[in-house]
């Protein structure tokens, strides 16, 4: 038998081992997107006075879809990843010396943390104080530095925008300097805002000034595809596996998440559903699966007490494995909610003439507007 020359096999045995080596990535369903680099940066700055509940009623209720929304944009050919933060404003149960506001939230990814964190706030008399709010958020949130950014703060209230000891034009100006556009939403009457200054705000920085009727009920529309949906969104959690010592805390917190839009409306836990099956959808800090496929951790890092008690036996490779069997699992559930979802959507343009939700519809209408200065546009 004539023997291969030395070179050819030195190229065998490196191509043998480079196959096994990556073997673990080859057994994606489908290939991975690569690490987007742009953001879509949302402040929301709720006034939590006693009159508010409506609104924060509102933001409870519309949460989902706006970021349902969101999840269809796409900035310079890719899907940007959504960060949001939220800020109270006006309450009295808040710090005098710091201007009676808060951050209830600095920049997340965490769709849960939002969801847990929005469904927290409660109301109470108090003085609001917008330009301190706005200058508050410019200075303790990372904005970021790329001019590719969509950055954005969204002030809701309905008191004077000129109260407090910082003037809005100077933290207007501030915001301009990093890039931020300030949104005003108005709750009460568009006239008597524009008299109050919330127009003016929004203008310094090419902003949208909306008035919304922030008492109004959310509107939710039944539709004969919502049952799959919420059945499909209980397969999805079942393909979650917690590691690390939070991990069962976070799964937990996911699944009372589900039960907090659930117990608002039905509609509400669709919508949710639908988010969860987004690429905007990402648990890589408790979640397995997230993090190894998504490059966070490497197994070899982890140790055996800070997985699930049925995995802690499994040899390396069983584990790759069988976290590629649940990926590729919750893939199969997120096509199979973004199908039902198509059927839905199709049966709500029979059944809607248009958003009839003031919250959801004003921050939209402001967001799509502003993207398309930054290039973006929606699939």
């Amino acid at each position: 038998m004539k023997r291969m020359p030395y070179y050819l096999g030195l190229i065998a045995l490196l191509t043998s081992f480079t196959s096994r080596s990556f073997n673990f990535s080859m057994e994606h369903k489908t290939p991975l997107p690569k690490e987007t680099t742009t953001f879509i940066k949302v402040a929301l700055l709720l006034d939590t006075s006693n009159s508010m509940d409506g609104l924060i009623d509102q933001a409870k209720a519309q949460l989902w879809r706006i970021v349902n929304q969101l999840s269809y944009v796409k900035c310079h050919d890719e899907h940007p990843r959504l960060q949001i933060a939220l800020y109270e404003y006006g309450n009295d149960n808040l710090s005098k010396e710091k201007g009676y506001l808060r951050q209830v939230l600095a920049f997340s990814e965490d769709l849960d943390d939002i969801s847990e964190q929005l469904f927290s706030l409660t109301t109470n008399g108090g003085n609001e104080y917008c330009g301190a709010a706005i200058q508050a958020s410019l200075n303790d949130l990372d904005w970021g530095i790329s001019s590719s950014n969509l950055n954005l703060i969204f002030i809701a209230g309905n008191e004077p925008f000129n109260q407090g000891a910082v003037a809005y034009q100077d933290a207007a100006i501030n915001a301009i300097e990093k890039g931020i556009t300030i949104n005003t939403i108005f709750c009460g009457d568009y006239a008597q805002g524009i008299q109050l200054h919330w127009e003016d705000a929004a203008k310094l920085t090419q902003g949208n000034y909306l008035a919304i009727n922030h008492n109004k009920e959310t509107v939710h529309i039944a539709t004969p595809y919502d049952n799959e949906i919420l059945d499909q969104n209980k397969q999805l959690n079942n393909t979650y596996m917690p590691y690390g010592h939070r991990g069962t805390e976070k799964l937990n917190r996911q699944q009372k998440q589900d039960q907090n839009a659930y117990n608002h409306s039905k509609a509400n836990a669709v919508s949710r559903a639908l988010s969860k099956s987004s690429h905007a959808y990402k648990n890589t800090s408790w979640d397995l699966v997230d993090a190894v496929m998504e490059h966070k951790i490497n197994l070899n890092d982890i140790s055996r007490e800070n997985l699930p008690k049925q995995l802690q036996n499994m040899s390396k490779k069983e584990l790759s494995r069988y976290i590629t069997k649940q990926y590729n699992k919750r893939l199969n559930i997120q096509d199979n909610i973004k199908t039902l979802n198509l059927k839905r959507q199709d049966y709500l343009t029979t059944h809607t003439i248009e958003s009839h939700n003031p919250l959801e519809k004003a921050m939209l209408s402001a967001i799509k507007e502003q993207a398309k200065k930054r290039h973006c546009n929606w699939e």
